[in-house]
């Protein structure tokens, strides 16, 4: 009974050439499929959905802005960046000083770079926490904020005014109706 057994085993491990052929090339493609999913789950490990800030929002959000500051008795210049730093919308109402559009795209880009309204940079360098800005080129000036939507910086806002981060974030809200904010959870 014992050799019936091993005989029976011995014969069910010589598979005739044709069937081993037949499961290697099921192994060999079973590996390739693998292979294809891993690599297919890597690649879409390697990129991200990301919104961006539209033409139409952009100047939305100068008009806004504008509408704030002339019910403010302000005159003010704005910029607005995409999140690549990419000067999107800029607009100086009548009045404006020279430099004013210059002050608003700077402090935008800081405000981009920074993800952080420029007058907390400002705070940070003034009281020496962090001097990085100012040798980065930056303009740590209060008057800007980044557009934060669903935790991905969309843009920055830049004003050139006293009250310029007021009139920014008084045109976010108008215009994104309480879907951006203008600061980062993580820090």
């Amino acid at each position: 009974m014992v050799a019936s057994a091993q005989q029976s085993i011995t014969n069910n491990l010589n598979f005739p050439e044709e069937d081993m052929r037949i499961r290697f090339y099921v192994l060999f493609v079973s590996v390739l499929v693998m292979f294809a999913f891993a690599a297919d789950a890597s690649a879409m490990q390697n990129t991200r959905d990301i919104k961006i800030i539209s033409s139409a929002g952009a100047r939305a959000l100068v008009d806004a802005c504008s509408a704030w500051a002339a019910k403010n008795k302000q005159t003010v210049a704005i910029a607005i960046l995409d999140w690549g730093g990419n000067l999107i919308e800029s607009h100086a109402m009548e009045g404006a000083a020279m430099n004013a559009i210059d002050t608003a795209l700077l402090k935008a880009k800081s405000a981009l770079r920074w993800r952080r309204p420029t007058s907390e940079t400002n705070k940070m360098v003034r009281s020496g926490e962090n001097l990085a800005p100012t040798f980065m080129n930056d303009f740590p000036q209060p008057g800007a904020l980044p557009i934060i939507v669903n935790g991905q910086v969309i843009g920055a806002m830049g004003v050139s005014s006293a009250q310029g981060e007021q009139c920014a974030q008084a045109a976010i809200d108008a215009v994104f109706k309480g879907q951006a904010t203008t600061t980062t959870s993580a820090r």
